[in-house]
């Protein structure tokens, strides 16, 4: 095995006391995970629509107030992303609900990947490629039942 091939395989192996979910746990996870995507995007939307309020001229007493909505609504969005962190799932994109649950397949850590408005997960890629080189998660399966046998 050439050194940068042993690299990357360590690169990728599971991280000690990292969160990892096997695609049925990731499945069941949806349930909450997606309430809380569904929330965190609203509140987004609300981010995005009073900051291009606030950078219109107008009157100052009324910017002052936009200013308190606006810092509001940016400590719940950041509540929100902290749940999804204490699941153990990352955050990918704000406006699509684009979510990644760390997984581990072959013995290197891989994403499981879902879009909110999915019923369950449809997708998976390598840690150093992103959505365009998603995969169907069906080419896992067969590991994940054999490891349930």
């Amino acid at each position: 095995m050439s050194t940068h091939r042993a690299a990357l395989t360590l690169a990728r192996a599971p991280k000690p006391g990292r969160k990892y979910f096997p695609l049925q746990e990731a499945n069941r996870a949806l349930t909450y995970v997606s309430r809380v995507t569904a929330d965190l995007m609203s509140c987004y939307g609300r981010v995005v629509d009073i900051r291009r309020h606030i950078e219109k001229p107008g009157d100052r007493s009324s910017r002052e107030h936009l200013e308190a909505d606006y810092e509001s609504a940016m400590d719940k969005l950041s509540l929100l992303v902290d749940e999804l962190h204490h699941v153990g799932v990352e955050l990918k994109d704000f406006e699509r609900g684009l979510v990644d649950f760390p997984s581990v397949h072959e013995g290197r850590e891989i994403y499981l990947c879902w879009e909110f408005g999915e019923d369950h997960i449809k997708w998976w890629h390598e840690t150093d490629a992103g959505f365009a080189s998603r995969q169907e998660v069906e080419q896992l399966l067969p590991n994940e039942r054999e490891r349930a046998a």
